[in-house]
């Protein structure tokens, strides 16, 4: 029997509860502490690290890539079928929406708003191909029982060191233009932030090749 219908409920679980993560803490920083953006920010990264690490160490004996461009990357890399990584990124996707409308009810928000923060600026567009790229390369050249700290760890460090906060994530963009709240991004900032993604993925991928995949450990 295939493992394909387990994978595809592990990376639908996971991305929901990542972006549950990432708006529900924004709701509650904004709430807790309002005019404050640098301690929201600190909330929102923490949480989110923190929910990574969680995530990944129980969800990576099934699945736990939670977005796309590391999907497609093994993809690339001949690891998972055509078929799989559609089936996985329509988990990614929509369980990342799901997480979107939860984070909502649980604040007693509407289920579904839409994100007004415009976010399409140049410095932020070269910020998530940084951040992207940065995620990619990590994620290819780490070894496995050692991802879900160095993914969360990065992640942390990269709301804070990239002006886009970096999203590095195709499934949770598209989840955060269904909450209009800290962590919300307007549709139309939507496809520039998603080419930004999908240029550092590629440019992550040739790199980590070079890297990585042709020495004798990786071997």
């Amino acid at each position: 029997m295939s493992d394909l219908p387990r994978r595809v409920v592990a990376e639908s679980i996971g991305t929901a509860a990542l972006v549950a993560a990432v708006v529900g803490s924004g709701v509650a920083a904004t709430r807790l502490s309002p005019g404050q953006p640098g301690l929201q920010l600190l909330v929102t990264s923490l949480v989110t690290g923190a929910a990574l690490l969680a995530l990944i160490t129980v969800l990576q004996p099934v699945s736990a890539a939670f977005n796309p461009v590391v999907t497609l990357v093994a993809l690339a890399h001949r690891e998972i079928t055509g078929r799989d990584a559609g089936a996985l990124v329509v988990a990614q996707v929509s369980g990342g929406v799901a997480g979107a409308v939860v984070a909502n009810l649980m604040y007693d928000l509407d289920a579904v708003s839409v994100a007004a923060t415009t976010r399409a600026s140049p410095a932020h567009l070269l910020a998530e191909v940084v951040a992207t790229a940065g995620l990619v390369v990590l994620v290819r050249g780490c070894a496995p029982d050692r991802v879900a700290v160095v993914v969360a760890s990065y992640v942390t460090a990269a709301y804070w060191f990239t002006s886009s906060t970096s999203f590095a994530n195709p499934a949770v963009t598209l989840a955060r233009t269904f909450s209009d709240t800290f962590a919300g991004i307007a549709p139309s900032s939507v496809p520039a932030f998603l080419l930004a993604q999908l240029v550092g993925a590629t440019l992550a991928a040739v790199t980590a090749a070079w890297l990585f995949e042709r020495t004798p450990a990786r071997a």
